[in-house]
C-alpha cells in the first residue's frame, strides 16, 4: 500500500525514477506489465501459500512425520498473512482519517487520533427541538465520536469545497433510538442522547437512515464492550501464613491495636481488541435537495480460608 503511494509520488516528482521505471517495464520478461500491477503480487503470494499449506496439511495423515512441520508452517504463514491484513487496514484507515482532516477548514478539529477508526459519512438533517426548519449537515462517524460539520461558502477563495467543524459528540455514553410517526413513512428519524446534549437526525431515504442506525448502534455497542470491567474472583488468593501469625499475636496483646492486613485489590480489566474497520460508506458532498421537515455489581477479591491453628503452631516450631 505505502509502496504504491511512494511509487506514484516518485513517478510524479522524480524524472530519473520515471525514466528508469519506463525502461524496466519495456523489458520483454515484464510482458508489458506496469510496476503498479506488480507491487501487490508478493502479498497475493502469501495468501496462496497459506491456502496451499493448509490444504496440504488437511490431506496429510497425522501419523506421517511431515504432519508436524506442515502444521507449524501453516501457523507461521497464517500469522504473517494476518499481520499483513492488519497493517493494510490500519494504513487504509489512516488515509481515510487524513482525507477527512483535509476536508475540514483549519486545524481546530482534530480527526487523526490513536485508536480511532473511520466508519462512514453522509448528509443528515438536524431537527431543532422547537419545531424549526430542519437543516442538512455533514456527519462523519468514527469509532469513538460523531463529527457534525457544515459546508463552507461556495464562493470562498480557498475553502469553497471544505467543511467547518461544528460539534464533536463522544459516543461513550450515547444512546441511539429510532423515532416513529414523524416522517410519513418516508425515511426516518434518529434520536441520539448524550450526557449533555440530544440530537435528532432525519433522512428521507429509508435505506440510508437504517444504515446510519446500524452503524451508530454498532459503534456505541463496541465502544461500551471495550470499556466493560470484568470482575472475577480469584480462589487462589490466600493470606500469607507469616502475616496470619502476626495478626493472631496482635489480637492476644490488648495494648497494641491489631493492624489491618487487607489491601484493596483493583479488579482486573478485560479490554477487547479494537473493532475491525467497517466498509466505508461514503456519499457525495452535496446536500440532499429539498431537505425540509420538523420534527456489576462489584465482586471483592475475598481472602482464602484461614489456615488451621495446628498449621500455625507447626510453622512456629
Amino acid at each position: 500500500m505505502s509502496g504504491g503511494v511512494g511509487g506514484r509520488l516518485q513517478v510524479k516528482k522524480n524524472k530519473a525514477f520515471r525514466r528508469f521505471k519506463k525502461l524496466q517495464e519495456s523489458r520483454p520478461e515484464f510482458h508489458n506489465v506496469k510496476l503498479e500491477d506488480l507491487l501487490p503480487l508478493p502479498i497475493q503470494r502469501i495468501q496462496q501459500y497459506k491456502h496451499f499449506l493448509r490444504d496440504l496439511t488437511e490431506n496429510t495423515s497425522p501419523d506421517y512425520p511431515e504432519f508436524q512441520p506442515l502444521s507449524r508452517s501453516v501457523k507461521a504463514v497464517s500469522e504473517v498473512s494476518q499481520r499483513i491484513q492488519d497493517n493494510a487496514r490500519s494504513h487504509d484507515n489512516h488515509l481515510q482519517l487524513r482525507r477527512v482532516q483535509k476536508l475540514l477548514k483549519g486545524r481546530k478539529t482534530k480527526v487523526v487520533a490513536p485508536g480511532r477508526w473511520y466508519l462512514r459519512e453522509g448528509w443528515l438533517c438536524t431537527v431543532p427541538p422547537k419545531g424549526a426548519e430542519a437543516k442538512p449537515k455533514m456527519f462523519f462517524l468514527f469509532s469513538d465520536v460523531l463529527l457534525q460539520a457544515k459546508p463552507c461558502h461556495a464562493l470562498h477563495p480557498t475553502n469553497g469545497d471544505k467543511f467547518a467543524g461544528q460539534r464533536v459528540y463522544p459516543l461513550k455514553d450515547c444512546t441511539v433510538d429510532k423515532v416513529f410517526g414523524h416522517t410519513k413513512s418516508q425515511g426516518g428519524l434518529l434520536s441520539l442522547t448524550f450526557p449533555k446534549a440530544k440530537l435528532l437526525l432525519m433522512s428521507s431515504d429509508q435505506e440510508d437512515i437504517n444504515d446510519w442506525y446500524c452503524s451508530l448502534s454498532s459503534a456505541v455497542g463496541q465502544l461500551k464492550s471495550r470499556n466493560t470491567v470484568v470482575h472475577q474472583r480469584d480462589h487462589l488468593v490466600r493470606r500469607p501464613l507469616l502475616r496470619f501469625v502476626e495478626d493472631q499475636d496482635n489480637q492476644t496483646s490488648p495494648s497494641i491495636p491489631p493492624t489491618s492486613t487487607h489491601t484493596p485489590t483493583t479488579p482486573g480489566r478485560k479490554r477487547m481488541a479494537p473493532p475491525p474497520p467497517q466498509t466505508p460508506s461514503t456519499s457525495r458532498h452535496t446536500p440532499p435537495a429539498g431537505a425540509e421537515g420538523s420534527v456489576s455489581k462489584r465482586m471483592k477479591l475475598t481472602e482464602g480460608p484461614a489456615e488451621s491453628s495446628g498449621l500455625c503452631l507447626l510453622y512456629i516450631i
